[in-house]
């Protein structure tokens, strides 16, 4: 029963029960989890069931629950006895056992399969870290310096770092060239291109001023490259296809766009730019006004000047060396001005140049009024002007046709028959056109109305290609998928399977089972020996009785014969009697005991099924059950009397 158990607890956990790993036999499963296990084993087999996974607080609820989880289990054609809500909830092992075997009979096989199917590389990470930390768990603490994975460092004095913390970096990458088109680099790179790669190239190791910067920027350059192939997939299939056009022509028209983009960009920066310095000469005015402030406040001299004072400065320096000639050397003063003076002097020209500063302000800014209303007298002259030459060409034309005329009118009956005959002339050769155009209509007409057909064939079988690409692109993706997960489920079982204690595996299984099945049949044999021999045993009993009462009845006979003339004869035949009365005894006492031995055995046997029912703990459990019932009951009744 042990392997049994086994068994099903192994397709309990497949299915996603919560049943611990310490758990290895039906006898160790409580009430909870058994209806829990239950309930799970329903919703796979069934689908979705409303039954609650665990036990509910009331009574009545959990009978309720019991009684329904009975229902269930014989609707699915359970034939092993009577259930009923007790069969859950005051459980027997026997009975248990029976149930779950019929449950996992009953699993449907894509379920199972279904629950041993990865979900993906997630799983093996998880359960890889749950491995590890269990068999950290399991393991005593042990401080940093008494491990033999302790690294230490030289620093002075030497100390121990962190354990798992010596490796651990900031993440930097750099840019990382990788040439592209390698696996059929003869045919699709140039020659140049090539020799660059095979002579000139470093390697990605060397590209990187770190050796530690190397695994992020190829991880970087990677997912750059991932990324912006499936934005290439994802525009081209939506795109791309649609208009018709190759991956070259598609690229060389984004590429056109984008040039076109980048220059709009450009005129608008230009633009703003001569806005800008159009304002940069009242920033320089201000920036003069502030250093010659700073100037009075500090007292020194040489200042950091703006554009305008450094071309001021270069214009009227020659003019200042000339008057400076001319007038002579510089004659010394003889009363110098005293700090009060000069700071008066510096607020004055500060005041003047302000005064200066605001009028220049205001004619600028009279200047560009002027100059938006000549320009908007500008743009209103030029369609003035373009009015006005549409007036003189209709004007001239006029004249023209007026003058013509005017010159007809002396010969007018002339001109009018030469006109007639012009008109005349004129409609033959229209007529003669129509004709002409009426001939070379029809084929056109019918050379459009084929090419037209053949347009719309080809259109038709170029969306049916473009439907078939699209199938074909999503089967490829379907297969392509389908492939990686059975990568992933194969590294699963791999993983699984290194992960599987090697000592325990099917053969092992297969060869339990074969013993299994060698010792039923050595039983069997041995069962059929007993038949045997109890057969023969019968046989001989019957043929000793046989021969008992054969020799009883000639032994009476003779005895009876000469018990009429001796007297001693007839005490013989009283014994023999006796004799034969208590053998007959002594046999039905023998036949007795062998039926009450097989009682006594059937009684213990009953015994055992009853002990392991676990009648007391169940009878204990009923009790407690009772007991709450009627204070349910009690509450309720309180209840419905105060309503």
């Amino acid at each position: 029963m042990e392997e049994v158990d086994r068994i099903i607890v192994h397709s309990l956990r497949s299915i996603g029960c919560d049943v611990e790993d310490d758990i290895q036999s039906l006898r160790q499963f409580g009430t909870e989890l058994i209806i829990a296990t239950v309930v799970q084993c329903l919703k796979v087999i069934l689908g979705d069931i409303d039954l609650p996974s665990s036990l509910p607080p009331g009574m009545s609820a959990r009978f309720r629950l019991g009684a329904s989880l009975a229902n269930h289990v014989q609707d699915l054609g359970y034939k092993g006895g009577d259930l009923g809500y007790q069969t859950f909830l005051y459980s027997n092992e026997t009975e248990i056992r029976k149930i779950f075997m019929f449950l996992v009979e009953k699993l449907p096989k894509e379920s199972s399969q279904a629950a041993d199917e990865p979900i993906g590389a997630s799983v093996l990470l998880q359960r890889a870290i749950s491995t590890e930390i269990n068999t950290q768990l399991s393991m005593a603490w042990l401080p940093s310096f008494l491990k033999d994975k302790g690294v230490r460092t030289r620093s002075k004095p030497p100390g121990w770092q962190i354990e798992g913390a010596c490796c651990l970096q900031h993440y930097h990458s750099c840019p990382v060239f990788i040439p592209k088109s390698i696996g059929n680099i003869s045919n699709k790179v140039p020659k140049e291109l090539r020799s660059y790669y095979i002579k000139h190239l470093p390697y990605v190791t060397n590209q990187t001023n770190l050796h530690r910067d190397l695994a992020p920027s190829i991880m970087e350059a990677n997912s750059l490259e991932v990324a912006v192939s499936q934005d290439w997939e994802n525009e081209w299939n939506q795109i791309g296809l649609a208009s018709r056009l190759s991956q070259q022509e598609f690229k060389k028209r984004k590429y056109e766009k984008l040039l076109k983009m980048i220059k709009d960009r450009l005129q608008q920066d230009s633009q703003l730019q001569e806005k800008i310095d159009s304002q940069t000469a009242i920033s320089d005015l201000n920036q003069i006004l502030t250093n010659i402030e700073t100037q009075n406040k500090t007292g020194n001299v040489k200042t950091k000047g703006s554009r305008f004072a450094h071309t001021e400065k270069l214009q009227y320096a020659k003019d200042e060396e000339k008057t400076m000639s001319q007038i002579g050397p510089a004659v010394p003063e003889k009363d110098k001005d005293t700090e009060e003076e000069l700071e008066k002097k510096r607020k004055e020209e500060v005041d003047s140049l302000r005064t200066e500063l605001s009028s220049i302000t205001a004619g600028l800014e009279k200047l560009e009024l002027e100059v938006k209303k000549f320009s908007t007298g500008r743009q209103e002259m030029e369609e003035e002007m373009a009015s006005q030459k549409k007036s003189i060409e209709e004007k001239n034309a006029a004249y023209k046709v007026k003058k013509r005329t005017l010159d007809l009118l002396p010969e007018a009956e002339a001109n009018i028959e030469k006109l007639q005959q012009l008109v005349e002339t004129s409609s033959q050769r229209l007529i003669n056109l129509s004709k002409q155009w009426e001939a070379h209509r029809d084929p056109l007409i019918q050379q459009y109305n084929e090419l037209s057909q053949l347009n719309s064939k080809r259109e038709s079988e170029a969306e049916k290609k473009l439907e078939e690409i699209k199938l074909f692109r999503n089967k490829m993706k379907e297969v392509a998928d389908d492939a990686r997960r059975k990568e992933e489920l194969h590294k699963q079982l791999v993983s699984e399977y290194e992960r599987m204690t090697k000592d325990v595996n099917r053969s092992a299984y297969t060869r339990k089972i074969l013993e299994i099945v060698a010792n039923i049949k050595k039983q069997k044999q041995e069962i059929d020996k007993i038949l045997v021999d109890t057969k023969s045993i019968q046989k001989e009993i019957n043929s000793l009785t046989g021969k008992l009462d054969r020799t009883f009845t000639v032994t009476d006979e003779l005895i009876f014969r000469d018990a009429k003339k001796d007297e001693a004869v007839k005490k013989a035949y009283r014994f023999l009697a006796a004799l034969h009365e208590n053998f007959e005894q002594l046999i039905s006492t023998v036949e007795d005991t062998g039926v009450v031995m097989r009682e006594i055995k059937d009684l213990e046997e009953q015994v055992e099924i009853e002990s392991n029912k676990k009648v007391l703990s169940n009878l204990e459990k009923i009790s407690v059950d009772l007991q709450q019932m009627k204070k349910e009951n009690a509450t309720l009744l309180a209840k419905v009397k105060g309503k």
